[in-house]
């Protein structure tokens, strides 16, 4: 069974994970940030994981290391319960819409973790806005540090290419992190026809 838990408690945040790859899309998620709980839900659902975040941070002085060490641990789950990664399909690529929004998410899990977020001009997501609706203070940088941390985590090369990106945040992120779910549900699938690791070296990190 591909599954793992993992805890990791700091003086900024004391989190837990427990994941189920090979789920069936439940979640029961507190992170402290409603925002980042939606999408994480989303994440779960169309991706057909079965996910646990219990999240504790100082949210008193801001959502950023809240934020970034969630981001950390799940990419560590990811990662411990891919074990050896033996047969899986590796890479995916996934188109979402919501509105005039298309998300494009590919990825690789290679081992060598690589991030970018792109909108349709090129421009890369740390050329922030911010967003009046989220009552955290959540943000489109928030977005992509999160993505950043898991991607790093688990070991995963992520491109995200949003176009056009909406000035509604939710608007703008929804769509990405469906599209993220439904990819990474396909390249941790396990390809029948794939007896060994999915990698010309025999291994992957």
């Amino acid at each position: 069974m591909r599954k793992a838990t993992i805890k990791r408690k700091t003086k900024e945040t004391d989190i837990a994970v427990k994941l189920n790859i090979d789920g069936s899309g439940k979640s029961k998620i507190n992170t402290g940030i409603g925002i980042l709980d939606h999408m994480l839900e989303l994440f779960v659902f169309h991706g057909l994981f079965d996910l646990e975040i219990n999240a504790k941070g100082d949210l008193k002085v801001d959502i950023h290391h809240t934020n970034e060490d969630i981001g950390i641990v799940l990419g560590e789950a990811f990662k411990k319960a891919l074990g050896d990664k033996k047969g899986i399909r590796r890479f995916s690529s996934v188109s979402v819409p919501m509105e005039e929004v298309v998300a494009n998410v590919t990825i690789d899990i290679s081992g060598r973790p690589f991030f970018k977020f792109a909108g349709i001009e090129g421009k890369i997501a740390g050329e922030i806005f911010a967003v009046g609706t989220a009552k955290e203070g959540y943000s489109l940088n928030d977005a992509t540090h999160f993505l950043e941390s898991l991607a790093k985590h688990i070991g995963m090369n992520l491109n995200v290419i949003v176009k056009p990106m909406n000035y509604d945040l939710h608007t703008t992120l929804e769509p990405v992190f469906k599209a993220l779910g439904i990819a990474l549900d396909q390249a941790t699938q396990i390809d029948p026809r794939r007896n060994g690791v999915p990698s010309t070296k025999g291994v992957i990190d």
